[in-house]
């Protein structure tokens, strides 16, 4: 079964975990409604509901990917999977469960340019 999927951080061409996606197919950025809020937690990013656009990329990938996707992101105790609409059509995306380790918002929504 095949999956889409919206990165927003360390997932992103060019970052750390990005050698999870060897197998994904991307098929474009995207840019959400300004609807969630991304928190800069270090070494990585949060998204949780909220009023900011947040940017990233959406990835065509095979359910071994999900599964170690899920892995990655703790599901379902640090973060929990959703879908959220993309142009390319339902995409999976990570929130952060615990707000209260939430503090530093990155205006932009962009994890990569947070400059």
């Amino acid at each position: 079964m095949q999956h889409l999927v919206f990165v927003y951080g360390t997932l992103r061409h060019g970052e750390a975990n990005h050698h999870l996606m060897a197998q994904a197919q991307w098929l474009g950025t995207h840019m959400t409604p300004p609807i969630y809020s991304l928190y800069d937690l270090g070494p990585y990013p949060a998204v949780t509901k909220g009023r900011s656009t947040i940017v990233g990329e959406v990835y065509l990938i095979d359910e071994a990917t999900l599964e170690q996707l899920d892995l990655l992101e703790d599901v379902p105790v640090t973060y929990r999977r959703e879908q959220i609409d993309t142009p390319f059509g339902l995409a999976w995306i990570y929130f952060y469960q615990d707000a209260s380790h939430l503090d530093v918002l990155i205006a932009s929504g962009d994890w990569c340019q947070k400059v």
